[in-house]
């Protein structure tokens, strides 16, 4: 019996390191897709160029990110599981948004900006508690979502007219930065098997 019960576990752990690390995805697709939006808020390229993170936001930053999410569940991460899968449906919802407004499907009529700020909102709320949580994780998830809180509630008082997008912009190129060094960390310290990018554990 105790043989049986060994050997049950061992087939678990197999079954659970079969299973690769959905994190650098996850991750990789926040980044990049920060990165195109955060670029048009800090005006740093074209006004015309302020759509170039919708399909980003579809596919990358959304679809990915959340298989990456569900993948956390599979491997019993609830953090990256929530984060991953809640930051996708974000940018998603974001770019559904968009559509429909240029579509005139949905119409906010002179409250546009003030419906996208209440939107932001909730997110500036969820972003704080998960940046909490990222204490107990390590520094570089902790630079991410400290960056990201700031950047929403630039964003935030952007969306309400008290200042420009560029402020929240700026912030989110950082966070982007962060973002991808994060995935990066994840990609090559497992494959040198030593640490190339420090992430500093704070557990």
């Amino acid at each position: 019996m105790k043989r049986s019960v060994d050997d049950l576990a061992e087939i678990m752990e197999i079954r659970e390191s079969s299973i690769a690390d959905p994190g650098p995805l996850g991750l990789a697709g926040f980044a990049l897709t920060t990165f195109i939006l955060s670029m048009s808020n800090a005006q740093f390229v074209p006004a015309a160029f302020s759509a170039l993170f919708l399909p980003l936001a579809l596919f990358y930053g959304g679809f990915a990110q959340i298989l990456a999410g569900m993948w956390e569940f599979k491997k019993n991460n609830t953090f990256g599981a929530v984060a991953f899968t809640t930051y996708g449906a974000f940018w998603l919802s974001l770019a559904s948004m968009v559509i429909l407004q240029t579509l005139k499907i949905i119409n906010f009529g002179d409250y546009a900006h003030a419906a996208t700020g209440l939107y932001l909102i909730g997110f500036t709320i969820f972003t704080f508690y998960m940046w909490i949580g990222t204490f107990r994780i390590n520094n570089a998830l902790l630079a991410v979502f400290t960056f990201l809180e700031i950047t929403f509630i630039f964003l935030d008082l952007a969306e309400f007219g008290f200042i420009s997008s560029v402020p929240g912009g700026v912030f989110g190129l950082i966070t982007a930065l962060c973002a991808w060094y994060a995935s990066a960390a994840a990609i090559i310290n497992p494959l040198y098997k030593r640490t190339v990018l420090p992430v500093g554990p704070r557990r």
